[in-house]
Parts: structure tokens; C-alpha cells; sequence
């Protein structure tokens, strides 16, 4: 994705985000308080309005990075109605961590198919986590949508954490009896364990791509951390996904945007050292939702999206850089999008596999630490 765009972003995030919080006055600083109190409150009465209406007592709460591309939208939708298929006796509720997408998605950041713009509201998992608790279903089994067992999964473990000591909302503590009753369960990430998640998952990547590696090599390019922030030692399970795929054909590769040592040129070389200098190359995203950089960072296409003067540089998407090093890359897509992995039935049971093992935090706690 550009860097030009995103700092440009990032400064009307940042100037939004003073505009609303920063105060000059204690005056100032009540009223966003009582906006942030205001706010949660809405989204309690909502929450308890669908327990009511459901007549329900356990939630399941899908916890995202989130994203302002309708195909992820849609990917959401998708993947809340097959929870609520596999789970009858829940109410479910997705959740952005990401204050970013959510702000963007509201306000409706990329127009659909028909030109329209959509906005959607999306909530962050401490404001949704509250209204559970308040509406006090007596189980809410929160299920982390990310790939890896990594900086993102973090955060999603503190929330937890933190909404069972009561620490969430200012001056909007829950009941202490009701939070020392309620059954709390963690659902984790889609490549959690290295002996089971990773094997399902390349067994489902080869039913589905199969075919494209007989004809050539089968690129999927994951996100990644960088080294700093490789929460749990997270990183390795690209490479273990790749080797796996591999015992299927040496035509898969694994790479990421932000992975040191896995980047796109350091798939090339792996290529390189294993023959594969020309023919066709198919390019997926390894990530749950096809979003920015699946549409930019993988199949970005055009002037834009190359620097003949820095090959290997982050700008350049995955589309041109292997196109000018001599393939033929092309990103396959449906419904004029690529595809990410929460559209992929057998890879989305995976994570409905975690949901209906989740277990409490304490119980699960060996799990995030994989390579221990």
C-alpha cells in the first residue's frame, strides 16, 4: 500500500482523534468522557435488546483487526451467519480492534460494485465485551479471528483479561458476583498449533489450489510481525505452513508483508533455489479477509505499484515484482475480488473447530506460548 496515502491518513486520524479527545479544559476533558460513557451505553441497549429478543444466554464475540473493503464486509456477514449455524443456542457479535478501520468503515471509505458508498459501524471488543456483560449472558466464548497466535491475538488476550477483572469502561464497572459466575472462554487463531491447525490448513489450501500448483507456483502471502513484536514466536508458523504445503507440491510458497527474511524477494530466491524461474505464478492472500493489502501490497497493478529503482521496495506489490522478474503473475479473484480465508468453507471451519474447543483463559494459557 502507498506510504504517501497512509500518512496521509494517519494525520486526519490523529487530528480527528484530538478534535474529539484532547481537551483545553477540565470542561473539556467531562465532555469526552461522558461521549465515550454515551457511547457504550447505546451499544449495551442494543446487546440487550438481541438477548431479549433472541432469548439466548451465551454470545460468542468475533474479534477482527477489522477492515473498510465491502468484500470483507461481506466476508463478516458470511462468517457471523455460519457461526449462528453452528452455534444455534448463541447470539454472535463481530468486533474491529482496529479504531482505524472502524472510523473508516463508518465512514464508508471505498464505494461497493454499484458506486454506492457503505457505511458500517463496527464496535472494539471492550465496548462489545461490556454490553455482553451487562445484558449478563451467562457464557461468552470470545473467538480470535486472526491467522497467528501473534501481536494482534495479544491484544485480544488482554481484553479478556481485563473484562474479567472489571477494568474495561471508566465508571462503568459490571457486577462483581455476575463477573465471578460468568463462564468465560478464549477461542484462539487459525494456525494456534503446529501439529494439527497447520497440517488442516494446508490439507484444505491443496483442495482448493491444487490444480494452480500443477501449472505453476502457488504463492500465498501472509501478514507477519516484525521481529520486535513476534508475540509468542508466532512467525514461524509461515514457514511451517510452507513446509507442510510442500510435501503436497514444491510449487507452494509462503510468504508476508511484514515477516523479516519472508518478504516477496525472499520468496523469489526460495523459487529461484528450487528451479522455478519462469511459468505462471498464482498469487492468495493468507489472511482472513481480502482487504488493503491483498487489493494493494499483493495485487496491485500498475505504474503505480512499481519503482524500477527499488525492486524489493514494500511499495512494490507482489503482482508487478514478479511480473518483472520474468513470470506470469496473476491474482485470482471472485465476484471481482480476491479472496480471503474466512471465504474459504474449509479453512473457516478451522476457526469453528477452536470456537467449540475454547477453553478459559487460565486453561488455554499454555497454548500462547507454542514453541515452549
Amino acid at each position: 500500500m502507498k506510504k504517501i496515502k497512509f500518512m496521509l491518513i494517519a494525520m486526519m486520524a490523529i487530528m480527528a482523534g484530538a478534535m474529539s479527545f484532547t481537551s483545553c479544559s477540565s470542561d473539556d476533558d467531562d465532555k469526552a468522557k461522558q461521549n465515550i460513557i454515551s457511547e457504550y451505553q447505546l451499544n449495551d441497549e442494543a446487546v440487550a435488546q438481541q438477548k431479549a429478543k433472541s432469548g439466548k444466554d451465551k454470545a460468542i464475540l468475533l474479534v477482527a483487526f477489522g477492515s473498510t473493503w465491502n468484500n470483507s464486509f461481506l466476508a463478516f456477514d458470511a462468517t457471523k451467519a455460519a457461526y449462528e449455524k453452528a452455534f444455534p443456542a448463541y447470539d454472535v457479535f463481530v468486533s474491529f480492534s482496529s479504531d482505524i478501520c472502524i472510523n473508516r468503515a463508518h465512514e464508508g471509505e471505498n464505494v461497493d460494485e454499484n458506486g454506492n458508498i457503505v457505511s458500517r459501524d463496527y464496535y472494539e471488543p471492550r465496548y462489545l465485551l461490556h454490553a455482553i456483560g451487562a445484558a449478563k449472558y451467562s457464557e461468552i466464548c470470545v473467538q480470535s479471528l486472526q491467522v497467528i497466535p501473534g501481536e494482534e491475538f495479544a491484544n485480544v488476550v488482554a481484553s479478556v483479561k481485563k473484562f474479567g477483572n472489571n477494568g474495561y469502561v471508566a465508571n462503568a464497572h459490571l457486577d462483581d458476583d455476575y463477573l465471578s459466575k460468568v463462564k468465560i472462554r478464549l477461542g484462539m487463531p487459525l494456525l494456534n498449533n503446529p501439529d494439527t491447525d497447520v497440517p488442516e490448513v494446508a490439507k484444505q489450501l491443496d483442495i482448493l489450489y491444487g490444480n494452480e500448483a500443477t501449472k505453476g507456483a502457488v504463492l500465498f502471502m501472509g501478514h507477519g510481525n516484525p521481529d520486535t513484536y513476534d508475540t509468542f514466536k508466532a512467525n514461524v508458523r509461515y514457514t511451517q505452513l510452507e513446509e507442510e504445503l510442500q510435501k503436497y507440491s514444491k510449487n507452494y510458497f509462503v510468504g508476508t508483508v511484514d515477516m523479516p527474511d519472508n518478504y516477496k524477494q525472499d520468496v523469489f530466491a526460495r523459487m529461484q533455489d528450487n528451479n522455478i524461474k519462469s511459468g505462471n505464478v498464482y498469487l492468495h492472500a493468507l489472511m482472513s479477509i481480502a482487504g488493503d493489502h491483498a487489493h494493494n501490497d499483493m495485487a496491485g497493478e500498475g505504474d503505480e505499484y512499481w519503482d524500477d529503482e527499488e525492486e524489493e521496495s514494500e511499495d512494490n506489490s507482489w503482482f508487478e515484482f514478479f511480473n518483472h522478474k520474468g513470470y506470469k503473475a496473476s491474482a485470482p479473484v471472485k465476484n471481482n475480488h480476491p479472496l480471503g480465508l474466512l471465504e474459504l468453507e474449509g479453512i473457516r471451519e478451522v476457526w469453528i473447530k477452536h470456537t467449540k474447543n475454547a477453553e478459559t483463559l487460565e486453561e488455554a494459557y499454555h497454548s500462547m506460548y507454542p514453541e515452549e
